[in-house]
């Protein structure tokens, strides 16, 4: 029995794998063959293809309901104009996913970049020494080049019949047997291109995240933004409460770090007098890795000169509305056992009253950090020393609130200890205008009403240096480029932070971050081991 008959036979689950190496050499075998007889598939550089398997099966269907329709019931006349096709020559180009043998004639399926289409492969029409060699030396996995026309089987499938074949690649591992698949979550991840061949849904959640992209860069452009860039490589890697990765710069002999946020950089162009800008790319934070963590994570930042936060919300609900409407077709969207309702006005609730809701803790009549540390103790909210009353309250938040954020909600009016870069409300300097999006009991987005007075944001900076020397691996360094960007001048600005993977998640229906990231961080593999010496594992 051949490699391509084992793979196509009814395995159980029971039976031992084949041994890898051996079904390698034997490829490489075929290979060696086949440079002998001077056909080696590596020297071909390009096979030009005349479009797609999606669209010729769109196209067939289409010409085929319309001759049906033109005739009249004329079988003999269907019957000449479906032969007429026959003239009309296609080009495709892919990947062999399955393979019937049927002695003279053969069946391949051959998946391209939209979609697999079945090919029909006969001695008579490419040739008896080209089939002999297609049967022996050619296998499941390979890359081919298929010339030929569409038609439709007695069995009733859109096919093509080649006329010309030819090997553009020879793949010298065997892909994961159809029965099973690819399941495994930790293979999936590390061999993204063997996940992206065998499950074609991935192919689709990376399709929609470049379209997600794509209409939020739209979105943005028409409403006056300008997208710009700034530094990955800082030496004050500051904008988020977050441990950044640390490296050393040779030719400057300095120590730098990987930014954690977009925000000062940002903020520095709405000084230099450009009213809408934003930047998409990478961030970098050295946490965890769970369903909802990255190290390295795809961040949006936003700014808007002359608006608040309110702005913000407008904007934001806007977008999300726009984007799920232009990507998915609909504003209601499947997350888990919930439908998403993005076509609402979403639900706007201050952090003391949510607290308040879901705790039954009024931090309205929590006046002092001893009654906060109390009421803490009381609740089970865990705590530390230099936690300070906004501090507890909005640890109240995660404990207590979070989980039931489903539908889109706007929690607004964060206490002044945990937002060091935010506007204090006029008529409540304890607190700031600030607000962040959950949906599905996360976080989406994070916004202010940006702090523009100098004097009042180097305080903020004084206040996150001391906690920093209490223990605070996350607190902000004093930017003093960023100070004086300030006293130059800075106009009121709204400005938002989107990460962009979670967006993602939920529009994709897509329970893990890892997921979206066509290469998420994993732990790396022992020297001469398939396996990591620790699972990572996920919250």
């Amino acid at each position: 029995m051949s490699e391509n008959q084992v793979n196509n036979a009814a395995q159980t689950p029971e039976e031992p794998e084949q041994d890898i190496n051996i079904l390698k050499k034997d490829r490489l075998d075929k290979l060696a063959a086949l440079r002998e007889e001077g056909t080696d598939p590596f020297v071909i550089t390009k096979f030009d293809v005349t479009g797609h398997a999606a669209d010729y099966k769109a196209e067939y269907e289409k010409k085929e309901a319309e001759i049906i329709a033109a005739a009249n019931g004329d079988e003999e006349k269907i019957a000449a104009d479906l032969e007429a096709l026959n003239s009309n020559i296609v080009r495709i180009a892919g990947r062999i996913m399955s393979w019937r043998d049927m002695g003279k004639a053969n069946f391949i399926d051959v998946r391209d970049a939209s979609d697999r289409i079945q090919v029909y492969v006969r001695s008579n029409d490419v040739g008896a020494d080209l089939f002999k060699t297609f049967k022996k030396k050619w296998d499941i996995g390979d890359i081919v080049g298929i010339e030929g026309y569409v038609f439709r089987t007695k069995r009733g499938e859109i096919s093509i019949h080649a006329k010309g074949i030819t090997l553009l690649s020879k793949s010298l591992l065997p892909l994961p047997e159809k029965w099973h698949g690819l399941k495994d979550t930790d293979t999936r991840y590390r061999q993204r291109y063997l996940d992206l061949i065998i499950n074609p849904d991935v192919k689709d959640t990376f399709v929609k995240r470049s379209k997600i992209i794509a209409s939020i860069r739209r979105y943005l452009d028409n409403q006056g933004f300008m997208e710009v860039e700034t530094p990955m490589l800082v030496s004050n890697a500051g904008g988020a409460a977050a441990r950044p990765f640390e490296t050393h710069y040779n030719a400057l002999d300095e120590e730098v770090k990987l930014r954690i946020s977009l925000e000062l950089y940002l903020k520095r162009l709405i000084v230099g007098g450009l009213e809408r800008v934003y930047e998409i790319g990478r961030v970098f934070r050295n946490e965890g890795v769970d369903t909802r963590h990255n190290p390295e994570f795809t961040l949006m930042e936003l700014y808007q000169a002359y608006t608040d936060y309110y702005g913000m919300m407008d904007l934001t609900e806007n977008m999300f509305r726009h984007v799920a409407q232009e990507v998915c077709g609909t504003t209601t969207v499947p997350y888990g056992e919930h439908m998403i309702d993005l076509g609402k006005p979403f639900e706007r609730l201050t952090m003391i009253d949510a607290v308040k809701k879901y705790s039954g803790v009024d931090f309205n009549e929590i006046k002092t950090l001893e009654e906060a540390r109390a009421a803490a103790k009381e609740h089970n909210v865990e705590f530390e020393d230099r936690h300070k009353r906004g501090d507890i309250l909005n640890l109240f938040f995660e404990a207590y609130v979070e989980e039931h954020l489903i539908q889109p909600t706007f929690i607004m009016d964060h206490p002044v200890e945990i937002s060091p870069l935010t506007k204090k409300k006029p008529d409540a300097p304890d607190y700031v205008e600030r607000f962040e999006l959950f949906i599905t009991g996360r976080e989406m987005c994070n916004a202010y009403s940006e702090l523009n007075d100098p004097i009042d944001q180097r305080e903020r900076f004084k206040a996150q240096e001391e906690a920093l020397s209490q223990g605070d691996e996350e607190a902000n360094r004093t930017d003093e480029d960023f100070l004086r960007a300030l006293e130059i001048g800075m106009p009121p600005t709204g400005g938002i932070g989107y990460g962009i993977d979670r967006l993602v998640m939920l529009l994709t229906n897509s329970p893990s971050i890892r997921d979206v990231l066509l290469f998420p961080t994993m732990k790396s593999l022992p020297a001469n081991s398939g396996r990591p010496e620790k699972e990572e594992t996920e919250e």
